[in-house]
Order: C-alpha cells, then structure tokens, then sequence
C-alpha cells in the first residue's frame, strides 16, 4: 500500500474533539472529508497525519494549536463604541458579525462583551489557541 503525496486527492472519514472530549465536527454518518494533499485546504497538523497513512488506516493524533488554527492573538480582539454601531442591530454577546476593512476584505467577529459604552469583536477562529484531537480514517487515495 502506498501513502498519499502532493496533488493526490484524498477521502477522509473523521471525528475532531476538544480537550474536554466534546465532538465539534464528524463525517460519520456523511460522505468522507475530500481535499487534495498540499492544496492547504485543511489545517496543517490534519495534512501532515493523512500523509502518513495508508488507505483503511484508522489512528487518533492531536493536533497542537499552531498546527491547527494558530495561538490566540489579542491583537485581534478589538473594542468599538457603542454609538458606532449601526441603529439596526442590537449587539448580543455570541453574535457573529461580518465587517469591512479599509481594504476591502472582510472580516469575520464574534461579540464577547458588551456594555453601554463599547461592543467588544474577537476576530480569532473559535478554535485559535486550542490543540485539536481527530480520529482519523483514510478512506481513499485518488
């Protein structure tokens, strides 16, 4: 049997978990994960385990954080005045936002605090600074 190389497209059967055991995301039950192996279409530490696979492997890795979704940056976590805020919405702590920088891109956030005078916006993924832990299942090469 032979393992995955670069621009092989690849089936994926998985299972991710936090620390705390909870399931955040899982193919069971659904059609297997598909990507092309270097393509960065899924997180590095995801990528790199499939390599090393053979088809019908089954293993369980964990991923650190900065081969997933990175560290928590702060840098990322902004406060706007509340008056800034457009009248139309009424800002709620889990509330997820979409925002334009100056350049034109736009921005995913996530309300996490709010009080009368600032709306605080994270703009890390959910799962930065967190290691991941999958199940992994190699389904197909090709």
């Amino acid at each position: 049997m032979s393992k995955p190389k670069r621009n092989d497209k690849v089936r994926v059967h998985y299972t991710g978990r936090l620390d705390d055991g909870s399931v955040f995301d899982t193919s069971q039950g659904a059609e297997p994960l598909e990507f092309t192996i270097g393509a960065n279409q899924v997180i590095t530490g995801f990528e790199n385990a499939v390599k090393e696979m053979e088809v019908g492997e089954k293993k369980t890795i964990k991923i650190p954080a900065d081969e997933a979704y990175g560290p928590r940056r702060e840098d990322l976590v902004i406060k706007v005045e509340r008056a800034k805020f457009p009248p139309h919405i009424t800002p709620e702590v889990g509330m997820h936002l979409q925002i334009t920088q100056s350049g034109g891109s736009i921005l995913n956030v996530l309300i996490s605090e709010v009080t009368d005078e600032y709306v605080t916006l994270d703009a890390n993924h959910p799962f930065a600074g967190k290691d991941l832990t999958f199940d992994l299942e190699l389904v197909s090469i090709g």
